[in-house]
Order: structure tokens, then C-alpha cells, then sequence
């Protein structure tokens, strides 16, 4: 605690005295701050699964019975955070190797886990180097496979979570632009805060950093679509539970469509997206043990859990009064492989799924909003209405999920969540 809130207190020295513009042997540097406050308050009609005390949320949770046949996520909850408020430094610099420079450091109190909350974490760190037509970015960033151009406006902070992939890597990225509006993106990246099950170093123990590729096109600010494609391998352990080497690993490729239309009435977004364990990417999916091959050795053999997803969001472009809806359906598919049965079985040792939402058969979810602006202050409003379809049970207790991960019987409950934020930008 005493070393956070040294970070903190030297975070906003640093602020407090530098200067917006000086120099460093005799060369412009410039540095430019922004950010912003939020606070939001929100009440959800049943528990949910989420993050941050409840603030990062994916989906309700499903009906759970006590000895007399109550739901034991039944239950009404509230709460006000303002985790979320943020901390941006833009800085320009001298050129290097005939390139402008530039680099952004940015950080919100929303904490690593849940018991970091209301610490201050890294959200971006990173370094750039512009020749123009070409552009080299390394440092903490956004994954390729989210679209910081053409993203979902929610009030709510899980931005089209669990429907889009979201996360920030540690990585190297180069951009060329060859004509006048089409761009093709390559990256290689790790993971940090948002990894695979296991860990971030089930990725990096496998000597291969998550690969991303892009090519989009858009047309000044009116429209932009493009195409994503990543790919990334897993070791998920270096010792078997027997004390042998592993070597199997686990691999997986993720692909999405994006379009983005603005007019001067309304903005329309949409995406689509195809993932091969993208648990790292805040969607359902993951990975399973397929078998094990060696009892003695306790050697196995994993699959991809996979998903597919759309979401689409429509708002209007008054400088005021602003309206607007999002909207958004993901599926889980399983896997292509079938799995033994003591891997899909949780009561049984074997029990081979790292998986999120191994349970759920799809989600989808409806959130419209209304949104006030007044120069730097905002107020904003929005109601969503989130809808899980969880796995029945069947005699036995077992849950009606067949060979391939695929679950076959569901039942749905939904969490109406009430939101009202305030914004103040700077």
C-alpha cells in the first residue's frame, strides 16, 4: 500500500510541475494532458458475473438452488465506483532517424484485480516513430483485434464485453500505408493484465508471441472497415502433475470484420468475430484437455474452445442531446475435437476445461442510452438488459453438454442493469 501511494503522489507531482513545453538539449519536447473523471452509479436486477466489484460486467449469473428451492443469484445489488476516472500524458518529441516521435503513457485507478481496486495500473504505454506512410509502435497498446477507431459507445464500462475482444498487450507494431486511406497493420505481442488461463506465461513459455494482422480502408472520418486476423500458441504447463517435461501445447486463430459509417445524423458500428480460445480477449472460449494420452506420464492433448460473436451500435451526432443503442449476440461452438468424458465431467480429476462460460450456450444483449453534454461535463444514462442461456441438468446432475464441448439443453436468465454516469473531461 505504501508503495502504491508513493506511485500516486509522484503521478501527480510529476503533472503538478512539468511543464507543458521545454527541452532537452536544446530540442523541443512537449507534453500534453488529458483525461477524465467518471463516476458511475449502478443498480443490476441479479448477481452477476464481473469485475471490479461488480463494474466490469459480462453476464448474469446462472440460477443456483438452496435446500428449499430458492435462486441464490436472485438478489438485487447497488453500488458507485469511480475506478474508472483516467490520466493521459501525450508527448512530442525531436525526430529520430528522419521519423516524428511521439509516446503515450496513460493510467486509471481501476487496479490489476479485484483487490488492486482503486489502485492505479498501467493502461498505455508506448513509443512511436511516424516516417509518414510507415509507422513502428512499441510498448503496451491495444490489441490489434480491437478497433480504438470504431468501438462500442456503451455508458457501461464492459464496452460490448463479452461480444468484442478486449485487451491491452505489450507489443511491436508496425502500420504502412501504401495509397491514401488503406493501411495494413502487422504485431506481435504477449500478454499482461488480460492473459489465457494458466497465466501470461502460458503464452510466453511457448517461444511464440500472439501474431496480429490488419487491413482496413476509410475514407477521412466517415467510414472505416477492415478485416483482423491474430493467431497465438499456449503452453499451458512445463510439468506434468507426475513430474515429467510437457511439450503439448495449444493453438488458436481469431478473426474479425469490421465496418463504421458516419453521416451527419448517426454513427453506425458493427462487427463480427470468429475466436479460437480468445479468453484473453474478455470472450467465452478457452481451451480443454482433449485426453490424456499417458496415465504413468500424465501427458495430454488440448483443443481450442471456440465462439463466435456480432454487435452492433447506432448513435446520433447531436453536440447536446445524444441517443443510441447497442446490441449484441455471442455463441460458444465447443470444440471441433471430442473431448473424453472425465474431461467435461467437474467432479471428476481429470476435469480438463479452462474455459470461460464453459456452461453457456450463447449470450446476448440489448443497452440503449441517452447522453447529455455540456463543454466538458457529461451526464449519461442507459438501461442493459443482458441474457445468458446456461446448461440444463439432466436425472443425475449432470449438465446436458455433449462430446464436443456443445451444450445441447438451456435455460435463460437475464440482469437488468440501471446506469447513470458523470463525466468531467479535460
Amino acid at each position: 500500500m505504501k508503495c502504491q501511494a508513493l506511485c500516486i503522489f509522484l503521478f501527480f507531482f510529476t503533472l503538478h510541475f512539468s511543464s507543458t513545453a521545454f527541452s532537452i538539449d536544446d530540442k523541443p519536447v512537449s507534453i500534453r494532458w488529458s483525461g477524465f473523471i467518471k463516476n458511475d452509479f449502478f443498480f443490476d436486477s441479479r448477481e452477476v458475473t464481473s469485475g471490479r466489484e461488480g463494474h466490469f460486467l459480462l453476464y448474469p449469473r446462472p440460477i443456483e438452488r438452496d435446500p428449499v428451492g430458492s435462486d441464490l443469484n436472485a438478489g438485487h445489488s447497488l453500488n458507485f465506483l469511480a475506478v474508472q476516472s483516467r490520466l493521459r500524458a501525450s508527448v512530442s518529441g525531436p525526430d529520430v532517424w528522419g521519423a516524428k516521435t511521439s509516446a503515450v503513457l496513460e493510467g486509471s485507478f481501476f487496479g490489476q484485480t479485484d483487490l488492486h481496486i482503486n489502485g492505479l495500473r498501467l493502461r498505455q504505454a508506448y513509443i512511436q516513430l511516424d516516417w509518414g506512410h510507415t509507422r513502428l509502435t512499441t510498448g503496451q497498446l491495444w490489441h490489434l483485434l480491437f478497433v480504438p477507431e470504431s468501438f462500442a459507445g456503451t455508458v457501461s464500462f464492459n464496452t460490448g464485453v463479452p461480444f468484442q475482444f478486449f485487451s491491452r498487450n505489450p507489443q511491436i507494431r508496425i502500420s504502412h500505408s501504401p495509397v491514401d486511406g488503406l493501411t495494413i497493420t502487422a504485431a506481435a505481442a504477449t500478454q499482461r493484465d488480460f492473459s489465457s488461463p494458466g497465466g501470461p506465461q502460458t503464452l510466453s513459455n511457448s517461444s511464440l508471441p500472439d501474431i496480429q494482422a490488419r487491413v482496413s480502408y476509410a475514407i477521412n472520418n466517415r467510414l472505416l472497415t477492415g478485416i483482423t486476423a491474430g493467431y497465438k500458441k499456449l503452453l499451458p504447463r512445463r510439468v506434468t502433475e507426475k513430474g515429467y517435461k510437457a511439450h503439448n501445447t495449444v493453438a488458436g486463430m481469431t478473426i474479425n470484420a469490421f465496418f463504421h459509417l458516419k453521416t451527419n445524423p448517426i454513427t453506425f458500428k458493427a462487427q463480427g468475430t470468429y475466436a479460437q480460445n480468445a479468453f484473453d480477449g474478455m470472450m467465452l472460449g478457452g481451451y480443454a484437455v482433449r485426453q490424456i494420452t499417458d496415465t504413468i506420464t500424465d501427458y495430454r492433448e488440448y483443443t481450442s474452445v471456440n465462439a463466435i460473436s456480432s454487435w452492433m451500435d447506432i448513435h446520433t451526432n447531436g453536440n447536446r442531446f445524444q441517443a443510441g443503442l447497442f446490441a449484441g449476440y455471442t455463441q460458444n461452438l465447443g470444440t471441433r475435437e471430442a473431448l473424453h468424458k472425465d474431461i467435461l465431467d467437474p467432479g471428476n480429476p481429470n476435469y480438463g476445461m479452462y474455459v470461460r462460460g464453459e456452461n453457456i450456450r450463447h449470450v446476448y444483449r440489448v443497452s440503449p442510452r441517452v447522453v447529455y453534454n455540456n463543454g466538458s461535463f457529461r451526464i449519461a444514462g442507459e438501461v442493459e438488459f443482458t441474457t445468458a442461456a446456461y446448461a440444463q441438468t439432466d436425472d443425475s446432475g449432470n449438465l446436458m453438454i455433449n462430446d464436443k464441448a456443445q451444450i445441447t439443453q438451456t435455460s435463460e436468465v437475464t440482469n437488468m442493469r440501471i446506469i447513470l454516469a458523470t463525466y468531467y473531461f479535460f
